[in-house]
């Protein structure tokens, strides 16, 4: 692996992929090749440069939470042994090894379904404007970071200028009907709960996470990423206090640094300095080893 990371992916035979704000999904036919870059995203901009491994630590957690989530749900995973993929795909096995799967085609639901625990991000200000979040009414009082009195569901939908835009289940049960927002709260929730119940075993607090579904086979199965520190917040259990922002092993340490450094959201990114970079990446390794207890391979 490159110091400088993988910031795209490129295989010689193959079609250009399809590329998304972090992964490279290539088309198979029947199946796609997802590949995890190192790029890093924030505030809906990809940012410079890479973080080295940070693709691996991404594709391999999320292969460790479908393992451990699939009595919840079905997903699209086939395969993440390169040893496994077709021999086309074996001839670029040092590039794709540890950070790339094969996955199942699905329709994919246009929401992203997300589960909060803890009051934080984007919901934190919708609460500080109106009291609720997503339609879902609140107690009085909350501060930064307190926790819920028990986790919520908060669905999102894409706007027009690509920028998430928090929408309420009646929204939801409008474009999908009642019964699939009914499964896909109560999926989203389930997967929530037993994503916190290993994070707090393993020191750290799962304030909010998202994930996408799509329909396989007629079914409702858990698509793209699950649980990373890419579509999720962790912080550190025994530094929260309710009213501060906390210790976390997710993307808050960048946005915090673009914050400082007066980047106006909208204009190119500033490029981030070697020490965030290091920052970024330690905390996203730190955050696989405490939840999997093991190491990131081919780092």
């Amino acid at each position: 692996m490159s110091t400088d990371g993988v910031w795209q992916v490129d295989l010689e035979g193959f079609p250009a992929p399809r590329r998304g704000k972090v992964r490279d999904v290539f088309d198979l036919g029947d199946r796609l090749l997802i590949v995890a870059s190192d790029r890093l995203s924030a505030y809906d901009h990809v940012l410079r440069p890479a973080i080295p491994g940070k693709g691996k630590i991404l594709s391999q957690l999320t292969n460790y939470w479908f393992s451990r989530l699939a009595g919840v749900v079905e997903n699209h995973l086939v395969t993440a042994s390169v040893d496994e993929f077709p021999p086309e795909l074996r001839r670029h096995a040092e590039l794709l090894r540890g950070r790339s799967v094969i996955a199942r085609k699905a329709e994919v639901i246009p929401f992203e379904c997300v589960a909060r625990g803890f009051l934080a991000g984007s919901g934190y200000r919708e609460y500080r404007a109106g009291g609720n979040v997503c339609g879902v009414p609140l107690p009085a009082g909350l501060e930064r970071a307190s926790r819920l009195p028990e986790p919520i569901f908060t669905p999102a939908t894409k706007a027009e200028s690509g920028h998430d835009e928090n929408v309420s289940f009646a929204h939801v049960a409008d474009a999908l009907g009642g019964e699939v927002a009914g499964r896909l709260r109560e999926l989203t929730l389930a997967l929530y709960r037993a994503g916190a119940a290993r994070a707090e075993e393993a020191g750290l607090l799962l304030a909010d996470t998202k994930f996408e579904f799509g329909w396989i086979d007629g079914e409702i199965t858990l698509i793209d990423e699950a649980l990373t520190p890419d579509s999720s917040r962790y912080w550190e259990a025994s530094a929260w206090r309710p009213g501060t922002e906390p210790v976390s092993f997710d993307k808050q340490f960048v946005r915090d640094w673009l914050d400082s450094a007066g980047w106006d959201r909208e204009s190119a990114p500033p490029e981030l300095p070697p020490d965030v970079v290091a920052g970024t990446r330690a905390r996203y390794a730190e955050a696989f080893r405490r939840l999997t207890e093991a190491e990131p391979e081919d780092l």
